[in-house]
């Protein structure tokens, strides 16, 4: 009788480290989502603000081009005609200062533009630290039903291998922590 309660209560502790175990792990996660989720949205607005950099980069591009072919022709006008050339001077002229504004202007959005895209991969690095805190809390809840299925201490312990591993990488994705393990990401990427 007494070894049946014994038996009766390692089992009654072992469940209550498993629920204990769960409860903590899917608090983790949840908060890890949410954090997550807020990290796509930011990474997906920075990369249509980038896509809208971009083509007003190529928009100021196709201005300067269109400018240049308009100065070009200007000036073979004036060859062609010397006698209208000084009617054309002011029009060259005003040609000139759009080419010099254009070229500014493009040089400026491309530079916006190569500023957004590198703020996007700093919010990369974040997620898949998210990713791998995902899947090793995940596979810890699983060790763990196995553990309380089993009535073993053995997946328990996978369990809290595989949260330690799950909660280091749920630290570094809300800290920004640059822990990048490119085998892992490669592997699960």
């Amino acid at each position: 009788m007494e070894v049946e309660i014994s038996v009766e209560a390692e089992k009654k502790r072992l469940n209550s480290w498993v629920a204990l175990t769960v409860v903590v792990l899917s608090v983790l996660m949840g908060l890890g989502k949410l954090k997550d989720d807020n990290i796509v949205q930011a990474r997906q607005l920075l990369k249509a603000d980038a896509a809208d950099a971009w083509s007003e980069y190529q928009a100021k591009k196709i201005k300067l081009h269109l400018t240049e072919a308009g100065l070009r022709q200007a000036e073979l006008l004036a060859a062609a005609n010397p006698a209208g050339a000084a009617a054309l001077k002011p029009q060259q002229e005003q040609l000139r200062h759009e080419l010099a504004r254009y070229k500014t202007e493009s040089e400026a959005l491309r530079g916006k533009a190569e500023a957004k895209e590198g703020s996007i991969e700093p919010l990369n690095a974040r997620h898949d630290l998210f990713d791998i805190s995902d899947a090793g809390l995940s596979i810890a809840v699983a060790c763990a039903a196995v553990a309380a299925l089993s009535a073993n201490l053995l997946p328990l312990l996978a369990s809290w291998g595989f949260g330690a591993l799950g909660i280091l990488f749920w630290l570094a994705g809300f800290a920004g922590w640059n822990l990048r393990i490119e085998w892992l990401i490669g592997l699960l990427g």
